[in-house]
């Protein structure tokens, strides 16, 4: 799967409670009316080490479709702290991070007090430290039992998503800024519109691998979201997420809670192309039920030319990063624009950013792409806030440490963090934004 972009690679992988008070904010975060400035990690790509997880286990089965496994990662289950205050000292006022379930509930029905302890103690730290702490409940990983019975196929997944939804909420909830439950769960319907199909071979390795990792289970079937046939899990994400919503406001009423979805700037080819449909089927299922949510998540990477059926080539004349993809900081406003016309939600800009071992692409990248958001809220339209993917150059599923989609490089022998230009400039945009 070498050259695969970090979007394409997950998209080809498709398939009782007492209301806690808020405590007492530290001075210095920002209010709920304040423009969010912020990077994002993920749990499993930058923890390490997150064996109770189903991805885990693809990593290490034979065959595997992963280029390696995710091991250390970055070592932020210890590090934590460190990348904190990385945040903090560029000048921003955010950091949004993930909550992993396979290690808050390793086995089914077993909570572990000690991780919602360790979560409990990161959004903390970051409301001490000033920062707004937005959190994801599920960054695409899910327990290994879970994806052994059947994943979000089975007619429980929303209840038991709710009931973990539920543990974290009360253990934290009172100092989260903004909640998602999900990260992109659209994301595996996208590979239909591809346009470029993953190959035979392709295909016929991810079932191997899936097809290993459940014998590995001891199940007849292993299950995610990424990693099979998506349609027919759908139901049960769009069913977790409204019961999770639920879940978490019988806890903190007046928490903002959101998913994110993972919508390129999607442009018409032809009088017959169909972006109406793609926009349905792709993007549809999820606005759905976001008709309670207080704003929607969007995650954008660039372009796409939608034709009668699928995507299509960029034209000729498209200015093209190193690894071949289109260069368009612009596609990031275009989004925000069309999500919030399509919701009527106020958007916050969850991920935005590019793959560049060459940081002076992200330097010229980082100032359009705000730029254009800036011109959407000149325009009107309501943006909570932008979050830059990523904080860490981190492993990117399928295609491990290769991409470098980083503000802060890491050492992968040492795990020393290197603060790049690009993230001192982002730094100094947000400074002076906020003025």
């Amino acid at each position: 799967m070498a050259g695969v972009d970090r979007r394409r690679a997950m998209g080809l992988m498709a398939g009782g409670t007492a209301a806690l008070a808020l405590p007492r904010p530290a001075s210095a975060v920002p209010s709920r009316e304040a423009f969010l400035w912020g990077a994002a990690t993920a749990g499993h790509q930058v923890e390490g080490n997150n064996y109770a997880a189903d991805m885990w286990l693809l990593e290490q089965v034979t065959p595997t479709v992963f280029k390696e496994p995710s091991g250390d990662a970055c070592d932020s289950l210890h590090r934590w702290r460190e990348d904190i205050a990385i945040v903090r000292r560029l000048g921003l006022n955010c950091y949004r991070f993930s909550v992993e379930w396979p290690r808050i509930e390793p086995a089914k029905g077993q909570f572990s007090q000690a991780y919602l302890d360790h979560y409990a103690a990161m959004v903390d730290h970051c409301r001490d430290q000033g920062l707004a702490p937005v959190v994801t409940f599920n960054h695409f990983t899910t327990p290994r039992w879970f994806a052994a019975a059947g994943g979000w196929e089975q007619p429980d997944a929303p209840q038991l998503f709710a009931r973990y939804c539920e543990r974290v909420a009360r253990a934290m909830a009172g100092g989260i800024s903004h909640a998602l439950t999900f990260n992109e769960p659209n994301l595996a319907l996208g590979g239909k519109w591809s346009a470029t199909p993953m190959p035979p071979a392709a295909i016929a390795k991810m079932r191997a691998c899936v097809a290993a990792a459940a014998r590995a289970s001891g199940s007849d079937r292993y299950s995610l979201l990424n990693a099979g046939d998506p349609e027919p899990m759908i139901p049960g994400v769009t069913a977790a997420h409204v019961a999770a919503r639920a879940a978490i406001r019988a806890v903190r009423g007046d928490l903002p809670i959101g998913m994110s979805l993972a919508i390129p700037d999607n442009v018409p080819v032809g009088a017959d192309s169909g972006i109406d449909r793609k926009r349905q089927e792709i993007y549809g299922p999820f606005f759905a039920v976001m008709d309670k949510d207080d704003f929607v998540g969007v995650q954008t990477y660039g372009r796409a030319w939608v034709g009668r059926d699928r995507d299509v080539p960029a034209p000729a004349g498209a200015v093209r990063l190193p690894g071949g993809g289109a260069w368009y900081p612009d596609a990031i406003g275009n989004v925000v624009r069309y999500a919030h016309e399509a919701t009527g939600k106020p958007v916050l800009v969850t991920e935005n950013g590019i793959d560049a071992a060459d940081d002076t692409l992200r330097q010229r990248f980082i100032p359009s792409a705000v730029a254009s958001v800036q011109a959407a809220v000149r325009d009107g339209v309501p943006v909570l806030g932008y979050i830059h993917w990523s904080l860490l150059d981190n492993f990117e599923w399928l295609s491990g440490y290769g991409p470098k989609f980083g503000l802060v490089a890491v050492d992968r022998t040492t795990f020393a963090r290197s603060v790049k230009p690009s993230a001192t400039l982002f730094g100094r945009i947000a400074q002076g934004q906020r003025g």
